[in-house]
């Protein structure tokens, strides 16, 4: 759901939209990102995060404090919903790097990207699963219009939402699992089978990245950051 003029949009018609299709996921995983959500912290990196236990997030703080300024931190706010079950610790963070790491705009694209393929690689417990700049995902082991009143984005406004509702086959359905799946400013949902995925996931990590979240479609969101910001290929190539 898209505004042309950049309008802002409460996050009611993406959700309504999507129990519409309730019956082609099966509560196995459901999720939305919205664009122009943060106007107020747009100059930040907003880090999403979920957390096993607290642990997890006291070693992600120390890796974070040592990589970025943090304007602020918070718990993301929800509201208890029939069909989500207990959940992770959900966190989000405004960062920005520190000075002394990066001089322009493309070292602090990939300092970001740095960070989050080792926090999801080595932090046992500990998943980013948002890092763009006004923009934000939520997702979770439930139908995607349970997951958006779990999240509470009828609070929200956007002007551009995107919506998922999983039915995982072959793949674990899990809160990290569960679609959009995004680096920085992209984020990707997809229904299908990506049967590529292995020579994806060796090729992608060639050049840094880290697939962590157990299904094939990572890779996709990966690869248009390669292409498209890194290789600077034309949309319609990448």
């Amino acid at each position: 759901m898209m505004s042309e003029d950049g309008r802002l949009m409460s996050g009611e018609p993406i959700i309504r939209a999507m129990e519409v299709l309730h019956d082609r996921a099966n509560g196995l995983g459901g999720g939305f990102a919205a664009y122009g959500i943060y106007p107020h912290k747009k100059e930040f990196y907003a880090l999403h995060i979920m957390y096993d236990d607290i642990r997890a997030k006291e070693a992600t703080d120390v890796l974070l404090d040592e990589r970025f300024e943090i304007d602020s931190e918070e718990t993301i706010p929800t509201r208890k919903t029939p069909g989500i079950g207990k959940s992770p610790l959900l966190w989000r963070y405004f960062v920005t790097p520190k000075a002394d790491r990066c001089t322009t705009d493309t070292c602090e694209e990939d300092f970001v990207i740095d960070a989050v393929m080792h926090i999801n690689e080595k932090v046992e417990g500990a998943f980013i699963f948002s890092s763009g700049k006004n923009m934000g995902a939520f997702k979770a082991v439930g139908f995607p219009e349970d997951v958006g009143r779990f999240y509470r984005l009828d609070e929200y406004e956007a002007y551009t939402w995107i919506g998922h509702g999983r039915f995982p086959t072959n793949t674990p359905g899990w809160w990290g699992g569960a679609h959009p799946f995004t680096i920085l400013d992209w984020a990707l949902v997809h229904n299908g089978e990506i049967s590529s995925y292995g020579i994806n996931k060796r090729y992608l990590e060639m050049f840094g990245y880290k697939c962590t979240m157990l299904t094939d479609t990572e890779v996709g969101a990966y690869a248009f950051d390669l292409l498209l910001r890194k290789h600077k290929l034309p949309v319609e190539i990448a």
